[in-house]
């Protein structure tokens, strides 16, 4: 059994690598946090070049809007990959994703909600 840290990066690991491979490029900073049965990715510095330029060469929230909508199929595209990865990492089902991005910031989230609690080992404090 894992204990809590290592689900955690266990799931850091696989959305850095999914980031790489599907988005080109991997995020600058990334955390994971189980809160009870919802995890929740957050990816800083994870715009390309080109959506970095796309969202100041036009209108702000043309600019915006589209790299959401691009990024929101893209992730939903790639779910069943993702959903994999997390339930390989955190040994239970996944329900449900919700994603969001930060086109100022370049931020991303992403929430998993889960089946149930996951199970994980306690570290024993000396």
């Amino acid at each position: 059994m894992k204990t809590l840290g290592e689900i955690e990066a266990a799931i850091c690991e696989g959305m850095s690598r999914f980031e790489q491979e599907y988005m080109g490029r991997g995020p600058k900073d990334i955390r994971t946090y189980l809160l009870g049965d919802l995890v929740v990715v957050r990816l800083k510095g994870v715009l390309t070049a080109a959506e970095q330029h796309l969202t100041k060469s036009l209108p702000p929230e043309k600019g915006r809007d589209l790299l959401k909508q691009v990024r929101t199929q893209l992730i939903e595209t790639a779910r069943p990959v993702m959903q994999r990865m997390i339930e390989e990492a955190a040994g239970v089902a996944v329900l449900s994703l919700h994603h969001d991005i930060s086109t100022t910031i370049g931020e991303e989230v992403v929430l998993f909600t889960l089946a149930e609690l996951p199970r994980f080992r306690e570290i024993k404090k000396k």
